[in-house]
């Protein structure tokens, strides 16, 4: 290869990376995304008001439960005119009730928690982007997905004290890097493809300590895999006190330095 097209495909390298942060940093400072996050509460069983949020909100076993006491909520575009039942997945995501500017997330983990997202947060306003490595190609790495027999449910730890998450896991990738190979727990993405959690040698150095993710693309037909370490990205817990993120499976410590991807945020500090 000669060096102008090195020079080319590393420049053509760069480009895309940054063309991902930048939709990256775009969809963190949504109006309504994680940063917009001003509060978590956890239901309790009896129904109770919370400050500066309208209506009248509980939980019992199965779901949680909103009355409006008048006031203006929508729910996926219609209106709540009565009490409403929200029965979701646990760990699955969660559904938005409308009010005003505001939305109010229903979420599921073992109990049921509301939080609230504010487009006017602090933390939105002062948003300046995500600290990150420089992008190396030698980041890039090729690994080779085998999946189980049968998905394995995995429960996980949270950021939450006390709090678990229970995943479905396909299978499991396995890598070389620096001539040793090294096998990392693979979840169900969110489209296609998969989300491995993982902590290495920078954790709580240089990168969030609890945890990074990582989206890997579907395998080829020969089950190869694309493992783009410049793309590790934060977990909601890393910007806003109010996310209770998974903390990696067991095993999905790598033991060297990962000094690619997205580091320690402002917010954090």
């Amino acid at each position: 290869m000669t060096g102008t097209h090195a020079g080319r495909t590393t420049m053509g390298f760069t480009a895309q990376w940054q063309d991902w942060k930048t939709a990256r940093e775009r969809d963190l400072a949504e109006p309504h995304g994680w940063l917009a996050l001003v509060s978590l509460d956890w239901l309790e069983d009896e129904p109770r008001e919370y400050p500066g949020l309208p209506g009248r909100w509980w939980q019992d076993a199965d779901a949680a439960h909103v009355d409006p006491q008048g006031a203006v909520l929508e729910h996926e575009g219609t209106a709540l005119t009565g009490v409403h039942r929200f029965e979701l997945v646990n760990s699955g995501p969660g559904t938005r009730v409308s009010s005003g500017d505001l939305e109010i997330e229903v979420a599921r983990r073992g109990g049921y928690l509301i939080r609230v997202h504010d487009p006017k947060a602090e933390a939105v306003r002062a948003f300046r982007g995500v600290p990150s490595y420089e992008p190396q190609e030698s980041w890039v790495l090729e690994g080779t997905y085998e999946p189980f027999d049968e998905p394995r449910p995995t429960t996980v730890g949270a950021v939450v004290a006390g709090l678990t998450h229970v995943y479905t896991a396909p299978g499991v990738v396995r890598f070389t890097h620096d001539g040793t190979e090294h096998t990392l727990t693979a979840f169900n993405g969110k489209k296609d493809g998969f989300s491995i959690l993982f902590t290495d040698a920078t954790s709580g150095v240089t990168t969030y300590a609890a945890n990074r993710s990582l989206s890997v693309p579907e395998p080829d037909e020969r089950g190869r895999v694309r493992l783009d370490f410049n793309r590790a990205v934060n977990l909601p817990c890393a910007f806003t006190e109010y996310a209770t993120c998974p903390l990696p499976p067991e095993g999905n410590r790598l033991p060297f330095a990962v000094e690619a991807g997205e580091k320690i945020p402002h917010e954090a500090h």
